[in-house]
């Protein structure tokens, strides 16, 4: 059991946040007032006291809030505390979406002395029951449903999609199939045919918001701007070369030209990355081939399988 031991709220972005007694907290929102809150994943920030107490040590004087921290939380080492997990907090309830983040401009802390523990300690979460909570609350994490349903995200890879010059489709048909199937889809992306894009998105949902697989389209082919596979191969862990082998083979009962596909899949961490073509059809194609034994290897990746 953890206990809260501040929460701080900022009226504007890129203002260091102040020490509040109690904070309404308002579902799928965040923070009452807080100028981070909002219809997306990072609704609400948590850091534990630990440590900040540490980084004090060091000999810097920090006030709560000064990471953009909304609650200071004891007892948890939050950052060891898987993505999916729920967190009650008084009365109401929260669900973990993010470990850590990206910092693109420091903080005014960074500035100062050179280090700011947020972006590798800090975990971000969404509000599923809203409420009042106060200092003193206690805080208390719940294990993980093994019935809990697959996440999945999909990242488009088109420079004409992405220029505006035609609409994607392959990424709302997957999603559709996804949903339909009971799989919680957290991220639709669409990017240009970039391969250091492509790799730091995999990343980001690999390792932060530990998505259970990732589906990209596009990218696939012979085009030298074909380099989806390219960057799966550079961000796994290990590959998975019977997941590609099995949906070339199928496509090609019906067409061809699935030999001069690319494709390809692999793991990193507990995340399954597939390599889907850029064709609305072949996509719909390739999940009827490779979705109903899939379920199989990603419970095995997120432990709930003892196979």
């Amino acid at each position: 059991m953890g206990k809260v031991l501040a929460i701080c709220r900022s009226d504007k972005k890129g203002t260091q946040k102040y020490e509040i007694p109690s904070a309404l907290l308002k579902e799928n929102w965040g923070i009452e007032g807080d100028a981070h809150a909002g219809n997306w994943h990072r609704q609400v920030s948590l850091l534990a006291f630990e440590k900040i107490d540490a980084f004090r040590k060091k000999g810097v004087d920090v006030d709560f809030g000064a990471f953009g921290e909304n609650i200071v939380v004891e007892g948890y080492d939050l950052r060891t505390i898987p993505v999916d997990s729920e967190i009650r907090i008084g009365e109401c309830l929260l669900r973990l979406t993010q470990i850590g983040k990206e910092c693109h401009d420091h903080c005014a802390i960074f500035n100062v002395v050179g280090d700011c523990i947020m972006p590798r300690e800090g975990v971000f979460t969404e509000v599923l029951k809203g409420g009042t909570i106060h200092v003193g609350d206690e805080v208390e994490v719940y294990p993980l449903s093994d019935d809990r349903p697959f996440t999945a995200a999909i990242i488009t890879l088109s420079d004409r999609a992405y220029r505006k010059e035609y609409e994607d489709r392959s990424g709302p048909v997957i999603k559709e199939i996804l949903t339909e199937k009971g799989y919680r889809v957290i991220e639709t992306i669409l990017l240009p045919d970039e391969k250091n894009l492509l790799k730091r998105q995999l990343i980001r949902l690999a390792d932060q918001r530990q998505v259970n697989v990732i589906f990209t389209t596009g990218g696939t082919g012979f085009s030298v701007r074909d380099i989806t596979p390219e960057a799966t191969e550079e961000v796994c862990d290990r590959m998975a070369p019977g997941i590609a082998e099995a949906m070339r083979a199928g496509s090609m009962k019906i067409t061809p030209k699935a030999m001069l596909s690319r494709q390809t899949a692999g793991i990193r961490k507990k995340t399954l990355i597939i390599n889907l073509p850029g064709s609305p059809k072949a996509c719909r194609e390739d999940l009827d081939i490779i979705l109903p034994p899939l379920e199989h290897g990603l419970g095995i990746l997120r432990g709930s399988d003892t196979d």
